[in-house]
């Protein structure tokens, strides 16, 4: 049997080890063909793959990135584009398609599937904000990255007694903010799930401040919300108007004017980093390395029993299989933990 393997989307620390798990787990054990897929569903569109092997894989666990290329290309944007690649796939010899990717890749992963295109998924994003699993491979990476930044910036701030407003990734969920916040010591946290106000920030600020603390930590996802009087969903701050294929606007630029504000309102020396696709990049913590290794395994045994439409997931510490369907619904930031990094603000 000859099968896919594709990566779509934003790139994220450990999608090389799902890639050698399932180039491993189909040669070694079902003897089958692995081909790559290049730069997600586009290489589908233009018949652009290549066959893996063991030794193509050999080597690249630790790596970051993606050997296989990726893109945000969303076939269902265009008219035909599905039906083209559920052809494209026939004509090939891809009995089954392996998507590695967050809502968006295995969005389109189930709409193939629903077209008669046989698809198993893997949850990866930064973010952690797929529903259906505990945790996405990347995560725990983008949190260790932002919290040493969070870690570098506390010696800084303490010298100059300064504010430092570190902004990090998350579009609808605060995850990656709570957890480095949490383990960096961050003095206020602001996520989507909570739209905030800039008055309330700065006296948290203020307040630190009167205690005798001279510095203060601030860390904010890229998609939390500003709220006005009488605003009650707040909004968000993007780079410009243009949307990706999946309607996504580039968020970015919270951080310099959240700092900008604090420091007219306090008087506090402010700074502002934002972390940005450093997050993303460099090589995969232990943590994620074995969670998509256990993640890409799983994969192959679910087209081996002809599990199509599933995607794996982590429950506990046991890896499952769940309908993608649960894939596409958002997971936030569960506001017990907010509640308990809270206790720290001010």
């Amino acid at each position: 049997m000859r099968i896919g393997v594709l990566t779509g989307g934003g790139d994220c620390p450990g999608l090389n080890a799902v890639i050698r798990a399932v180039v491993s787990k189909s040669k070694i054990h079902y003897e089958w063909e692995v081909f790559g897929i290049k730069n997600g569903w586009a290489g589908f569109v233009n018949k652009n793959i290549e066959e893996l092997t063991l030794e193509s894989v050999s080597g690249i666990l630790p790596k970051g990135g993606t050997i296989l290329g990726t893109s945000r290309t969303n076939p269902f944007k265009e008219e035909g584009a599905a039906e083209i690649i559920v052809a494209n796939a026939k004509e090939m010899g891809i009995a089954a398609t392996v998507a590695i990717g967050g809502e968006d890749t295995l969005g389109v992963a189930n709409g193939l599937c629903k077209l008669g295109m046989p698809c198993v998924g893997v949850p990866k994003t930064i973010d952690n904000d797929l529903g259906g699993t505990d945790y996405t491979f990347g995560f725990d990476t983008a949190v260790n990255i932002a919290t040493e930044a969070i870690d570098r910036l506390h010696t800084t701030a303490e010298s100059h007694h300064r504010v430092m407003v570190v902004e990090v990734m998350g579009r609808h969920a605060g995850w990656i903010a709570v957890h480095a916040g949490i383990a960096g010591g961050a003095d206020v946290i602001l996520i989507p799930e909570q739209p905030f106000q800039v008055t309330e920030v700065c006296a948290l600020v203020k307040k630190r401040h009167a205690r005798g603390k001279s510095f203060s930590i601030v860390v904010v996802a890229e998609g939390a919300k500003f709220q006005h009087e009488g605003d009650i969903d707040g909004s968000i701050i993007t780079q410009d108007v243009e949307v990706d294929d999946f309607g996504h606007v580039r968020l970015g630029g919270i951080g310099n004017i959240l700092g900008k504000e604090i420091e007219r309102q306090t008087g506090f020396e402010t700074r502002v980093s934002v972390l940005g696709y450093v997050q993303r990049g460099g090589t995969p913590t232990a943590f994620d390395r074995v969670l998509a290794t256990r993640f890409g395994i799983k994969a192959c045994e679910l087209v081996e029993e002809g599990e199509f439409g599933k995607m794996v997931a982590l429950r506990g510490n046991k890896i499952i299989a769940v309908d993608m369907e649960e894939a596409l619904e958002i997971k936030r930031v569960d506001m017990d933990l907010y509640d308990l990094a809270s206790i720290f603000f001010g």
